[in-house]
């Protein structure tokens, strides 16, 4: 069943291609426990408990709480990577691009925000395997930001000295909206999307 707070969060949709329900079940219910109570402090009985479940019924399906915690980023950084791949990958200017790159990804963070709480910042839990190849997903998404941010300077469209640390700085900027936004806050996600589009712009002395 999807409750409330999984259609505000937008959340419900992230996990449908993981399978069977059960197992559907306890990511949702991590997801919803590790962002608020944080990865150490949660046990594997708080996560069964919240699915409805017995611990032992966990361990069917995930062999260990780390391994929960890995499939919840994995699944989270690669819908990330997507949406900036598709991007980077699309037809006009770079300053199009960009804005587009940016609306998506602040806008995924918002509307996703309990999720991308715990995929941006309960990353060291990970185990030094699990870490490298979710690490791998984020370095292919800063090399699309960052090839569009490289199109936009060489085209003479972009004031951009360090184009490395830009890119770090608008990723940085996105990634925070996980923090502080709230479903019954003043901005909608695609309004959020649209502010720091403009920013970003501004940002990088985009001239369109």
């Amino acid at each position: 069943m999807v409750t409330e707070a999984e259609q505000a969060d937008g959340s419900a949709e992230d996990w449908a291609d993981v399978s069977p329900e059960a197992a559907r079940r306890l990511v949702r219910a991590a997801v919803e426990a590790f962002a608020e109570r944080g990865y150490h402090a949660t046990t594997t009985r708080d996560i069964a408990g919240r699915a409805g479940m017995s611990p032992a019924a966990l361990y069917i399906h995930y062999r260990t709480k780390e391994e929960l915690l890995f499939r919840i980023s994995g699944i989270g950084h690669e819908k990330a990577l997507r949406i900036m791949e598709e991007a980077a990958g699309a037809d006009g200017s770079p300053a199009e691009r960009l804005a587009a790159a940016v609306r998506a990804f602040a806008c995924w963070h918002a509307r996703h925000h309990t999720t991308a709480r715990v995929i941006q910042y309960e990353l060291q839990a990970l185990s030094e395997e699990h870490y490298a190849h979710v690490a791998g997903l984020r370095r292919r998404t800063d090399r699309s930001l960052r090839g569009i941010l490289q199109d936009g300077a060489d085209a003479g469209e972009f004031t951009v000295g360090d184009v490395p640390g830009t890119t770090l700085a608008v990723l940085s900027l996105c990634v925070d909206v996980a923090r502080w936004f709230s479903a019954e806050g003043a901005r909608t996600p695609e309004e959020v999307g649209e502010l720091y589009a403009g920013l970003v712009l501004r940002m990088v002395g985009a001239r369109r």
